[in-house]
């Protein structure tokens, strides 16, 4: 067998990022090998993974998948667009949607979770990294259900069936037919991903929100030079136009522009002949609040090529 050096290890972290025990291993798995080692760390997903995290990952796809009363949504995040369009990171939305489902929604859990085929989802991931050549993180997930009615899914922007850029879940309680059920729901879950309620009804808005609202409200309102009990009445109004704007059940329905989502649903209920009960929905929105980097290209290149100016030492 080979000699493994410190220098020979050295030289395989620098060419792989992987950590130093993974390296002395695939060393030694390889009889000091470096080529074949290189090959055994991108076998195990753990070749040029650790220098790939820490890269933005702001773009990817949000999966969708429903079973029965129950749906589950997850965000998966990739470096670029051009991911999105990769089979092999689909499989893994589209699987880790389902493990969702199936296991609940604490990302860190999640990851745990035994994946199809052996391993975990986080190992999964490391492997996927490696493979397409981009940092790829698993950043959220929501499950909704019903005891009885249905939970309906839309997808916008999509890519493939259920995977897109914005995923919607709308869970409606009711005894009325599948077929009702699934026509209204699609309506409105194509209402939330166009008009973005921040919550169902006025009173499920974030108090902090609304303070924030009532901060900036005030501001404008003091800027009118009206006196202190009329700027009072301006900030509740602006208020309650806030919440009625942003609370699912009083917005106005996109498809008509004058109805009022909560009525939408009565009048579907009335022509059922059965209660509906537009129970909660789940929007998730690709990449929305993240920061995404902004890159200096000139100097990215310049570092490449080796010929980036050292910064001067304090």
């Amino acid at each position: 067998m080979a000699e493994i050096t410190a220098a020979t290890v050295k030289e395989l972290r620098e060419r792989t990022s992987a950590g130093m025990m993974d390296c002395k291993k695939a060393l030694a798995e390889t009889n000091g090998d470096m080529e074949a080692a290189i090959d055994w760390l991108r076998a195990k997903g753990l070749s040029a993974a650790a220098k790939k995290a820490g890269r933005t990952a702001s773009e990817g796809l949000v999966g969708v998948v429903v079973e029965g009363n129950r749906g589950a949504v997850v965000e998966v995040n990739s470096e670029t667009d051009f991911v999105a369009k990769n089979e092999i990171f689909q499989d893994f939305v589209r699987n880790v949607a389902t493990l969702a489902l199936q296991n609940g929604t604490d990302v860190e859990a999640l990851s745990t979770v035994q994946y199809p085929g052996g391993g975990t989802v986080q190992e999964q991931l490391t492997d996927n990294i490696a493979k397409i050549g981009e940092n790829q993180s698993l950043r959220r997930a929501a499950v909704i259900e019903v005891n009885q009615g249905a939970v309906v899914p839309y997808v916008h922007n999509q890519v493939v069936p259920g995977l897109g850029k914005i995923g919607v879940l709308v869970a409606l309680e009711s005894a009325a037919s599948a077929d009702v059920l699934t026509a209204l729901g699609k309506q409105i879950a194509m209402h939330v991903a166009a008009a973005h309620p921040l919550a169902l009804n006025a009173s499920d808005l974030d108090a902090e929100l609304i303070e924030r609202e009532r901060s900036i409200a005030m501001e404008k309102a003091k800027e009118s030079g009206k006196p202190q009990n009329i700027v009072e009445k301006m900030v509740e109004g602006g208020l309650a136009k806030f919440r009625k704007e942003n609370a699912l059940t009083s917005q106005l329905f996109v498809m008509d522009g004058k109805t009022p989502v909560a009525e939408v649903v009565a009048a579907a209920a009335k022509d059922a002949g059965a209660a509906i009960d537009l129970k909660g929905f789940v929007r998730f929105q690709l990449g929305e609040g993240i920061e995404k980097k902004q890159e200096d290209f000139a100097a990215e290149v310049a570092a490449a090529a080796g010929t980036a100016k050292a910064e001067p030492v304090a």
